[in-house]
């Protein structure tokens, strides 16, 4: 299945550390929130809702509107070291903006075998989710620990930001499965080639 057009939520990333920089890897490595379809699984793959909750109101506008609060992540989770631009006073205030709005409140409920599963009262309008989203940046960017744990990937062309919580502070990739197995393949290649010469 192509990219783009993923429908389940293990082709989508969940392994940033924090539920806005999953967003943000939405764009690697390339448009992943294209339709509606992807959005869907996205939303329910992060954990924003439980996993049996309908989303079947999701149109078009809540995929543009997760692209805008992406963008916005984006800028100042990469900027937050020289926030004097505009566009980051610009993205602050837009973040906080989204942050308002109740994010969805999920309820303990019994399921058929008694168990507790988490449910929500009803299907989550676009602003919940984007609220509870937002209020994940605005928790990562105004604490200092967690700010200072944020990581680029060294991966070769990857813009992933992932949260290091890796003992040591050591961890160099995104996933070690996708640009650390590129890395190390690149790496037996350049010993192979030098071998040969």
């Amino acid at each position: 299945m192509a990219l783009g057009t993923a429908t389940a939520p293990y082709e989508l990333r969940f392994d940033a550390g924090r539920i806005c920089l999953d967003l943000l890897s939405t764009t690697h490595p390339e448009e992943r929130l294209d339709s509606v379809a992807v959005l869907r699984a996205w939303i329910t793959g992060s954990g924003l809702v439980p996993a049996d909750t309908v989303l079947a109101h999701a149109d078009a506008a809540w995929a543009a509107a997760f692209r805008e609060l992406r963008d916005q992540v984006g800028r100042l989770v990469r900027g937050w070291s020289a926030p004097r631009a505009r566009a980051y006073d610009f993205a602050l205030a837009r973040v906080n903006d989204l942050a308002t709005p109740a994010p969805p409140a999920p309820r303990a409920v019994r399921d058929e075998g008694g168990e507790l599963i988490g449910r929500l009262d009803g299907p989550p309008d676009c602003a919940a989710l984007l609220a509870a989203v937002a209020r994940d940046a605005v928790d990562l960017l105004t604490d200092p620990v967690a700010r200072a744990a944020l990581r680029q990937c060294e991966g070769d062309n990857c813009p992933i930001v992932y949260l290091d919580t890796s003992r040591g502070r050591r961890r160099r990739w995104c996933s070690s499965e996708v640009c650390g197995n590129r890395e190390r393949v690149a790496r037996h290649r350049r010993r192979a080639a030098l071998a040969r010469t």
